[in-house]
């Protein structure tokens, strides 16, 4: 990761040369429903030109959602990286959803290490504990680059037993989120299966914990339902509804014996019509991003995307026949 100040006089140049300006014009089109839908441009391809128009002229987005390219994340980005996705992104009318950052998806320090703890990078992050300082100043100038006010961040990758360690995490979560909020960013938890929150349950546990407003969820059914609860109507029922201002879509189908494994939209198990519709009922504005995360036999991260988002639309088509 280049110091934060040479990413910072690269980012000077990345403005001078594609004004913000030419991003802040660029408005998500209206989506097919009340809803405004993105995707994470990784789950496409590695290639965010061909990502994003996909994205754009193909699915008719006006919003994506930035993790890696070129098998580079997004936190390791320099100023010719942000350039390439700045002029990309104005290219294809594209405004940038959230930045799905790796924060805090590390393992806690004095803790027994985590089962979750991967022995390979995941998305191209392979960030320690002592970095995390470093990551989230980062995100923060990478954001405001980006004309994005929303960072995706975890809590850790998860522990057998959380309780001795529980408060102290809330606590680092909390002071991230104090910091971040003063300079009018928001971080979006999100409910990882992988991580100590991982549930709707342990996502409003969590949300009553901190109350700070500049932490919000990234609510993702699928990771709950992966996790083994019913992530709606159960899971939904305990998070706060004016704490979610994003979410991730994928889809899970039961395996038995507690295993589950990806599945396109409106092919899995969750009541998807139902959430749509509660979401809208509970007056909710924020971005659906379709995280695919499955893979058709024998197909393309690209094909396996369009097959999910053509269930999604399906899905919201329905939700909306009300």
């Amino acid at each position: 990761m280049p110091s934060r100040r040479a990413f910072l006089t690269g980012l000077g140049t990345v403005a001078a040369a594609i004004p913000l300006s030419r991003l802040a014009h660029a408005l998500p089109r209206p989506a097919m429903s009340s809803f405004k839908l993105s995707v994470l441009t990784d789950e496409i391809s590695q290639d965010l030109a061909r990502a994003c128009e996909v994205a754009s002229r193909e699915f008719g987005l006006g919003l994506v959602e930035l993790r890696a390219m070129h098998n580079k994340n997004v936190m390791s980005w320099d100023a010719h990286d942000i350039a390439e996705a700045k002029s990309i992104l104005a290219k294809y009318n594209l405004r940038v959803s959230e930045i799905a950052s790796p924060i805090f998806k590390t393992d806690w320090p004095g803790a027994p290490k985590s089962p979750f703890s991967p022995k390979n990078p995941q998305f191209g992050a392979d960030f320690t504990y002592e970095q995390q300082d470093e990551l989230i100043e980062r995100a923060v100038d990478l954001a405001r680059a980006l004309d994005t006010r929303y960072i995706r961040i975890f809590d850790f990758w998860r522990l057998d037993d959380q309780t001795p360690h529980r408060k102290a995490i809330d606590d680092r979560v909390r002071e991230a989120s104090i910091k971040v909020g003063k300079k009018a960013i928001t971080f979006t938890l999100e409910n990882e299966l992988a991580c100590n929150t991982a549930t709707g349950a342990e996502a409003g546990r969590l949300l009553g914990a901190i109350r700070e407003k500049s932490l919000m969820l990234n609510w993702d059914p699928g990771n709950a339902r992966a996790r083994g609860e019913n992530a709606f109507p159960d899971g939904y029922a305990k998070i706060p509804k004016d704490r979610i201002a994003h979410m991730h879509l994928k889809d899970v189908v039961d395996l038995g014996n507690g295993k589950t494994e990806w599945a396109p939209m409106g092919k899995g198990v969750i009541d998807y019509v139902g959430q749509f519709r509660a979401l809208k009922r509970d007056g909710y504005i924020g971005p659906l991003s379709l995280e695919t995360h499955w893979r058709l036999k024998g197909g393309t991260p690209e094909e396996s995307t369009r097959q999910s988002m053509a269930g999604l639309k399906e899905l919201l088509q329905r939700a909306e026949q009300t």
